[in-house]
């Protein structure tokens, strides 16, 4: 879904002013072909043609875990579980081509496909592809993206706990 209708609702009376949102950014892990080797899930934005994370915003009264599940199905239909919680960090300020300013409070997790999920592509008009990228062999993307996917890594090999603020290589 493009710009949820609360958001419409607000703009309508702030305009373009800066506006603060709850996010989640959502690091879905598998195993890769090669022994050893891990791929994470990307898709390539219509808006703006980067590959990223799927990202989403949280709407009123929603858990971010929730929005999490929710935006990956929109995005790639795939159907996940949430496995851990990575950081919380403010993202933003970001200015969209409409003039909009938006900061958001970006909750990422880390995931993976449930055995019951379709084989994942484009769900929604949002995104131009999906893909399983290899870790090591990223595309050109944001450093947050590519620091939020190391941290993933790392969680699934040796745990952790959540960490808040930007983290290393993010900015």
């Amino acid at each position: 879904m493009a710009t949820p209708p609360f958001i419409i609702n607000l703009r309508s009376k702030i305009g373009h002013d800066p506006l603060w949102l709850p996010g989640v950014t959502v690091v879905i892990l598998r195993d890769g072909s090669a022994p050893g080797a891990r791929e994470v899930l990307l898709v390539r934005r219509v808006d703006n043609g980067q590959w990223t994370l799927v990202t989403g915003i949280v709407d009123p009264g929603e858990h971010p875990h929730v929005a999490a599940v929710r935006e990956v199905q929109e995005e790639t239909r795939a159907l996940i579980e949430i496995e851990s919680l990575l950081n919380v960090q403010a993202v933003g300020p970001v200015t969209y081509s409409n003039g909009d300013v938006t900061s958001y409070v970006d909750t990422a997790f880390r995931a993976s496909l449930r055995d019951d999920s379709p084989e994942v592509g484009i769900g929604d008009d949002e995104s131009q592809a999906v893909a399983w990228c290899d870790v090591n062999e990223l595309p050109d993307m944001k450093p947050r993206f590519r620091a939020i996917i190391a941290r993933a890594c790392e969680d699934a090999d040796h745990g952790g706990a959540a960490s808040w603020g930007p983290l290393p290589g993010a900015e």
